[in-house]
């Protein structure tokens, strides 16, 4: 009798299930009949009214799913609930049905086009977010359809490509089941949620066959999934690709000696380094916004910084930009604000933006104006309290709603933090707003050492065992996010082991500073010791 057939997959939460299957069912593109030039008859009825019923009916589902949800499931369904109430998805798929008058083919192609961008990004924790734009496209799709999805049975094991958080939050596991994926993240939100709920998940299978029914046992513990005899793995139609001598990919990650990715970005200061930039090898893991803007005119100018902010998203092409919004006050005066009351209080970054708002506004719609020109994320300076990241997302969600009333294009960016207020780094576990973070050492160091700013290049030597260790504490509480670093200390080598030991893995340096970096990076074991004959 022929034996089970065991496959390799990788552990998203630990523990071990049996059940039958569950298959569950990839989404079908809209038919034929739904797509452009087919007969008017033959096309979904009711236009974008039909579309904005379809979206409400969808948040009210999240919201009774949220009823009773824990803080984590909670943050997952409001970040669903906030893309459907972005006003830019509903204006890009009103243009879409302008063109075919066809809503269900317009909300997909919408929606498909904002998954791509994030199933092609670099970093794996963007590239799982994918899973839940997919969510929110079915869902609004079986409102549409008057067919929402289905639970599936209790005890079973799901088995799919990837699952959808909301179908997960809204089965009962505790009947006991396990899911196994053929592809997949274990940085997904739907991992996440097993882990806190103890159900046993593995990813990356390959897909393989089986029925409805077939007994599958999930091992989260060794990271496989057991098929009952006669089951089989089903070679992918693509080939695998293969590795090149180089450990520089065409996305700028490199790769540790030991082969693990890093990703490698550059700093921009000037808006004369925009020219400079390479979108074949390299994003931006920071653009300081203020060396722009040199004068309280300038930050009124919604034009003149659009101009800029678009100038470097084209120049980047497909590579990811962060932009960092003003960081203003203390030792950075703004010419034009010097004698202000705010400055007198020490207001510096967020909170001279959120005490002056008329300035962040202007700053804000150019950045959501921008967005549609690249793969734009805004990072908020001198963050120290959770509040002032919800405060300014709000001011961004109202700009957004001002924008599309004056039917201008725009898009929402991924909206997250620096880390270089010590307070902060010690709790970034209660920065749930926040969808990525980055250390900014060089405020770090000045913090945490209570240097003045004149002192902390002769102090930072001296601090750097501290700051390591605070960085290393800080990245354990950033809950998958996306973390990086982008002060001073990432472009210097003697730095490297003890930021890789932290678990860095993505690094944004001064554009000078690069090729330094890169050669140590290839040099070093991603837990910071040498490669062997280094």
């Amino acid at each position: 009798m022929a034996e089970p057939l065991r496959l390799k997959a990788k552990s998203a939460s630990p523990g071990i299930a049996s059940g039958p299957a569950f298959l569950a069912e990839e989404p079908k593109a809209p038919s034929a009949a739904e797509r452009p030039g087919a007969a008017p008859e033959s096309r979904a009825v009711g236009g974008y009214g039909a579309l904005e019923k379809a979206i409400d009916i969808s948040i009210g589902e999240l919201e009774h799913l949220a009823d009773g949800a824990d803080a984590e499931s909670r943050d997952i369904i409001d970040f669903q609930i906030e893309v459907l109430r972005d006003p830019t998805i509903a204006e890009a798929t009103g243009a879409r049905m302008e063109a075919d008058g066809n809503v269900v083919f317009a909300w997909a192609a919408t929606l498909d086009a904002y998954i791509g961008e994030l199933e092609a990004a670099d970093e794996e924790q963007m590239r799982a977010r994918a899973v839940d734009i997919l969510d929110i496209k079915n869902r609004v799709l079986g409102a549409l359809a008057g067919t929402p999805i289905a639970d599936f049975p209790p005890g079973s094991v799901f088995v799919g490509k990837d699952m959808e958080p909301s179908r997960f939050l809204a089965h009962d596991w505790s009947k006991g089941g396990g899911i196994a994926l053929f592809a997949g993240s274990t940085a997904g939100h739907v991992a996440l949620l097993a882990r806190a709920k103890s159900v046993p998940m593995v990813v990356g299978t390959g897909r393989f066959s089986a029925a409805d029914g077939d007994p599958v046992r999930v091992d989260g513990d060794a990271g496989a999934v057991v098929l009952k005899a006669g089951g089989m793995l089903i070679p992918s139609p693509v080939p695998a690709r293969t590795p090149t001598a180089d450990t520089q990919t065409a996305s700028g990650e490199l790769r540790t000696a030991d082969g693990v990715p890093i990703l490698l970005s550059i700093n921009i200061n000037d808006p004369a380094e925009i020219d400079a930039l390479d979108p074949a090898t390299a994003g931006v893991g920071l653009m300081r916004s203020e060396f722009s803007i040199t004068s309280v005119a300038d930050a009124a100018n919604e034009e003149r910084q659009l101009a800029i902010y678009r100038r470097v998203l084209e120049q980047a092409g497909d590579r990811p930009v962060t932009i960092r919004m003003l960081d203003i006050g203390g030792d950075k005066p703004l010419a034009g604000l010097e004698d202000l009351p705010a400055l007198a209080s020490g207001l510096r970054g967020i909170r001279l933006l959120l005490a002056r708002p008329e300035i962040a506004r202007v700053q804000a719609r150019a950045m959501l104006r921008a967005a549609v020109f690249g793969r734009l994320s805004v990072m908020l300076p001198m963050v120290t309290f959770p509040d002032e990241i919800d405060r300014m997302r709000e001011l961004f969600r109202e700009e957004a709603e001002k924008l599309g009333r004056r039917a201008l294009l725009h898009r929402m960016p991924p909206i997250g933090m620096m880390v270089e207020v010590p307070a902060a780094a010690l709790m970034l576990d209660t920065f749930g707003a926040a969808a990525f973070f980055s250390f900014g050492t060089n405020d770090l160091t000045q913090y945490l050492a209570a240097s003045a700013r004149d002192d902390i290049d002769a102090d930072a030597g001296k601090a750097a065992p501290a700051v390591l260790r605070l960085i290393a504490q800080a990245v354990k509480l950033t809950a998958g996010k996306p973390v990086s670093i982008c002060g001073d200390m990432a472009g210097d080598p003697s730095y490297l082991p003890g930021l890789l030991a932290a678990g860095l893995r993505h690094f944004s340096v001064a554009p000078a500073r690069r090729p330094a970096i890169r050669s140590a990076i290839i040099g070093l074991n991603a837990d910071g010791t040498r490669a062997a004959g280094e």
